[in-house]
This record gives structure tokens, C-alpha cells and sequence, in this order.
């Protein structure tokens, strides 16, 4: 038996790594059945195995960036528990990344429902992502499809949406139909924006690399050498979502992602998203991945909330 260690730059992190009471520590100890020790700025192990040691550092690489980059509200104990939720049973799983080039940050998955997505999306040219708000559909389809354009695998990038108020409405909005969904797509936006450089951003949309519309400017066209994501799909109807799916071209994917408990149709109105999961079942070409509400990772309350109304459902 030998040890391993790892480096952890600076106190503050070390502390916040280690938890109240070395909590965050026995969390690591008992997922990987050894003892994790501190000494100065530096975390060790005594491992039986090349591959415990490499699930170590992972971990520890994966909580330091988390700690780095999340959100303050998210407490480290949340964060610790997050990152130990990925599936370890599979050999690759620490290779399963998003790096954009030129982008802010490597893109990593932070639960099992996020791993099988990233996986997903690397073997399916079609791809639907749904699930519960929070748990990353959208910004792991955007991350990847900005590392497919900027590593030149494809061309263009096109986002859309179906244009359905969730009660409120459009022509309230000051200013023209642009103007109006401009809010309606921010999501969108403040995804890129999160994941590349603002003058990137630039210059995609400016040279129309990068396309963002309403999901009614896609009739008619056939896109080729392009990653095509259709977000809040819940809300297409049936005929929408057979006219997205066709618009697909040689060498493009497809990415769709929607949240079947928030749809905003109209009462006589079924889902698209709902429908194409149900009709399209039986194709192994096309990736179908369900996120729940462990895969929530924002503010963990959120997780609380969906859990609540989830078990509301299912008394």
C-alpha cells in the first residue's frame, strides 16, 4: 500500500474542502473505502489500487472547481456529495468533458443523469435531454454544441424555442417581434455567455455562425454541417416537432431538451416532446436521457422544491 497526494492550492480551499468537522472528508473516505488525511496544504491517501488513486484526484480536481466556480449559496457539503453522485462503476467516466476551445471553463458532468447526457451526445446525432429546470439540460447542449463549432466539426449553431408564454404575453412587450423575444431567448444567451468570451459571442452571431430565432423561422429549411437545439420543447405541438426534427442535413445533430411537467399548450393541445418520445421510442439512433431531480444542480433548495411537487404527484 502506498500513499497519494494531492495539492490543494491555497488554505481557504483546503478548509472548505475538509467541511465542519472533516465532514466532507468522511464523505471521500467512505466512497472510496480508504482514509483521506490533511497534512499542511495537502490531501493523501493510502491506496490499494492505481485506480483508487486516480478516482482521488478526480474527485479532488473536480470538487476544487466546483468550490471555485459555484454559485455562494450552494454550500461545499452539497458540492462534495454532488461530484461523488457520478457513476464510478464505468471506466471512462472521468473522460467525460467538454472543452470549447477558447472557451472560460472545462465543462464536466456533475451527476449521473449529466454524465449519461455528455455521453449521449457524443454517440447520438439525435439527442432529447428532459427533465426538471436546474439540472442542465440546456447548458451542457449549448457547451457542446460550441465545442462542435469551434473546433470546426460543424459549421453552424442554431438555438430556437417555440414561442408560448408561460401567462404572461408577447405584445405586452415594448418594441418590434425581435425586440419582444429577445427576453423570451435570454436563456439562451446567458448560456453562451457563461461559456465563451463576449467578443466570441460577437462575432459567431454577427457572421451568423451562431443563429438564435422562434422555432416558427425553421419551416423550410434543411441545415446541414450544423447542431440544431431545440429548447423548452415541451411546449411544440405535435406538428412543430416532426417539422424541427426533419430540418436535419448531412453531418448535423440534433439536440432537444424540455421539462414535461411545465407545459404551457393550450388545453386541446398535446406536447410534441411527450408525443416524439413516445412515437420515436424504438429508434437506437436517436438518445433519449432523463434527468430527475438529483440531477438539480442549482441552489439546493430548487432540488427540495421539485421533490415536493414530485411526491404531490404521486400521492
Amino acid at each position: 500500500m502506498s500513499a497519494f497526494t494531492v495539492v490543494v492550492p491555497d488554505s481557504v480551499l483546503l478548509s472548505r474542502v475538509c467541511g465542519t468537522n472533516d465532514n466532507n472528508l468522511r464523505l471521500i473516505e467512505n466512497h472510496l473505502n480508504c482514509s483521506v488525511y490533511a497534512y499542511g496544504n495537502e490531501l493523501s491517501i493510502d491506496c490499494d489500487s492505481e485506480k483508487t488513486c486516480e478516482k482521488f484526484k478526480f474527485i479532488l480536481d473536480r470538487i476544487l472547481d466546483e468550490m471555485s466556480e459555484t454559485e455562494t449559496q450552494i454550500t461545499d457539503y452539497d458540492i462534495v456529495q454532488s461530484v461523488l453522485n457520478i457513476n464510478d462503476s464505468d471506466a471512462n467516466y472521468s473522460k467525460e468533458c467538454i472543452t470549447i476551445p477558447g472557451g472560460l471553463k472545462k465543462i464536466v458532468p456533475r451527476t449521473l443523469g449529466q454524465y449519461e447526457l455528455l455521453k449521449a451526445m457524443k454517440t447520438h446525432d439525435i439527442v432529447f435531454a428532459y427533465g426538471p429546470a436546474g439540472s442542465g439540460k440546456t447548458y451542457l447542449c449549448v457547451a457542446k454544441a460550441l465545442a462542435y463549432i469551434l473546433n470546426h466539426s460543424m459549421k453552424n449553431l442554431i438555438l430556437t424555442r417555440p414561442v408560448v408564454e408561460a401567462g404572461e404575453n408577447l405584445g405586452f412587450l415594448p418594441g418590434d417581434y425581435m425586440e419582444k423575444l429577445n427576453p423570451y431567448l435570454r436563456p439562451l444567451y446567458d448560456s453562451i455567455n457563461d461559456l465563451i468570451p463576449k467578443e466570441t459571442v460577437r462575432k459567431l452571431t454577427e457572421s451568423g455562425v451562431i443563429e438564435i430565432a422562434p422555432l416558427a423561422y425553421m419551416r423550410g429549411r434543411t441545415l446541414n454541417n450544423s447542431v440544431l437545439i431545440l429548447d423548452e420543447a415541451q411546449n411544440t405541438t405535435r406538428e412543430q416537432m416532426k417539422m424541427f426534427l426533419t430540418r436535419m442535413g448531412e453531418n448535423s445533430k440534433i439536440f432537444i431538451t424540455g421539462d414535461p411537467t411545465q407545459i404551457d399548450l393550450g388545453r386541446n393541445q398535446k406536447s410534441g416532446l411527450l408525443h416524439a418520445l413516445t412515437v420515436l421510442e424504438n429508434v437506437p439512433e436517436i438518445a433519449k436521457v432523463e434527468l430527475k431531480a438529483d440531477d438539480v444542480v442549482r441552489n439546493p433548495l430548487v432540488k427540495k422544491i421539485i421533490q415536493a411537487y414530485e411526491d404531490e404527484k404521486e400521492s
